[in-house]
């Protein structure tokens, strides 16, 4: 499938989309968005492909937030639907997804850029990166889950004093605070995460599926029994056969 604003390249096992609109510094419209969602959609049903990474072409920006143009004169009603169909059509998706997302976030990563990395299940940042939810500057509040997700990652105490300031927060402290994993110079922040993505490539696809939808329900109700229920299922599986005759034979799995 053809895509006009973000590159797809499936490198053996890893799949990478890169959102392509530099002139924008890579903000998300309504296009972009559903252009995402049809890419993971395709490598969702991808069997040779085991793990995504997301970034953003260029070296300044990762995804510098929504195109304020395109909603600028909505009313309620229309900017709710924009908000439920941000959420279903892209960052639910993500975040559900029976594969590993790694975000690379390459420079400038606010309002729904940043909301974008935090529904993915891994972050990486260059050194320059900056990330923040400025939407309060704009009498708004983060519509694409900003407020759902950074309490679960950073705190409620830090997620309510970014939301209220709308202060950016360099990559450093953002590996401080939790809201990235690691951060690399900008020049080796897409190998580097290759290397992680590499790494989990190798491991079950099955159970990474089952790992990503019980850690999802990790606040809630359902946590612990879905854990259960999921660690009994595997037993059934081939790849659990294969894990450990692997480590029983003393070789590595082939899964």
């Amino acid at each position: 499938m053809g895509y006009e604003n973000i590159l797809l390249n499936k490198e053996d096992k890893i799949s990478i989309i890169t959102i392509n609109r530099p002139e924008s510094l890579n903000a998300l419209n309504a296009k972009t968005i559903s252009e995402l969602s049809s890419a993971l959609d395709e490598l969702d049903s991808d069997q040779s492909c085991r793990v995504i990474i997301l970034t953003g072409s260029g070296e300044k920006s990762f995804v510098a937030g929504a195109d304020i143009k395109e909603f600028s004169d909505f009313g309620q009603e229309k900017a709710e639907e924009l908000a439920k169909n941000g959420h279903n059509t892209l960052f639910n998706k993500i975040e559900n997804m029976t594969k590993p997302v790694i975000a690379a976030v390459n420079g400038f990563a606010l309002g729904g850029g940043l909301e974008l990395a935090m529904a993915c299940h891994i972050r990486y940042a260059s050194e320059n990166a900056k990330l923040g939810l400025p939407e309060v500057t704009l009498g708004l509040i983060p519509g694409y889950g900003g407020t759902q997700r950074l309490p679960k990652l950073v705190g409620k105490g830090i997620a309510n004093e970014m939301i209220f300031s709308a202060k950016m927060i360099p990559a450093a402290k953002a590996k401080e605070i939790g809201l990235v994993n690691e951060v690399y110079p900008i020049e080796e922040l897409l190998n580097k995460t290759k290397e992680l993505a590499n790494v989990i490539a190798h491991n079950s696809p099955m159970a990474i599926s089952k790992a990503i939808q019980s850690v999802n329900l990790s606040d809630t109700d359902k946590g612990f029994e879905t854990e259960i229920k999921y660690f009994g299922e595997l037993f059934e599986m081939d790849d659990k056969k294969e894990g450990v005759s692997a480590f029983l034979e003393k070789r590595k799995p082939d899964f």
